[in-house]
């Protein structure tokens, strides 16, 4: 192995060396006035288990985040391997996110998204500054877990599956 970068404030380089590191990819959307909104995230983690909490990083230049974190209830699915298109049309600057999406609502706004491996009914418990992002606590409310699902992957800037 070579000697450390001492350049990590690159961000080319920081990009490269996160792209290490496998994440699994989630999509937390809800329904507005307008019908659902949503966004795709990467840096997902579970972090407590009383209460029951995981964490998002949303980029502060998001658009779609400060008019998620208004909904009383949050939709976050983890989603499968096969839903890389998905993920891509959550992911997207413009147009209707949700035109190729099955999705379904439930009564209290959360938006998930069909064929996902994990359903979590979520609200913000606590949100924390984190350089260009926010780190935001959710907790948990409801769920429903299908742990035979295969999730979907993403590292080295690319979606992957994982092989038994």
């Amino acid at each position: 192995m070579s000697a450390l970068s001492t350049t990590p404030t690159d961000p080319a380089v920081l990009r490269q060396a996160f792209g290490c590191f496998p994440s699994g990819v989630t999509a937390l959307c809800a329904l507005g006035p307008g019908g659902p909104m949503g966004m795709a995230a990467s840096t997902f983690t579970p972090v407590s288990l009383r209460p029951p909490l995981v964490s998002v990083c949303v980029q502060d230049t998001s658009s779609t985040w400060p008019k998620l974190r208004t909904q009383s209830r949050l939709g976050l699915s983890v989603l499968a391997e096969e839903q890389d298109l998905v993920c891509r049309s959550l992911a997207g600057k413009g147009g209707d996110r949700f035109a190729d999406v099955d999705w379904e609502a439930s009564e209290s706004g959360s938006v998930y998204i069909h064929g996902a491996g994990l359903w979590l009914d979520c609200s913000v418990h606590a949100e924390f500054p984190g350089g260009d992002h926010t780190i935001v606590l959710l907790e948990i409310h409801a769920l429903r877990a299908e742990p035979d699902r295969e999730p979907l992957v993403f590292h080295g800037s690319r979606f992957r599956r994982l092989a038994a």
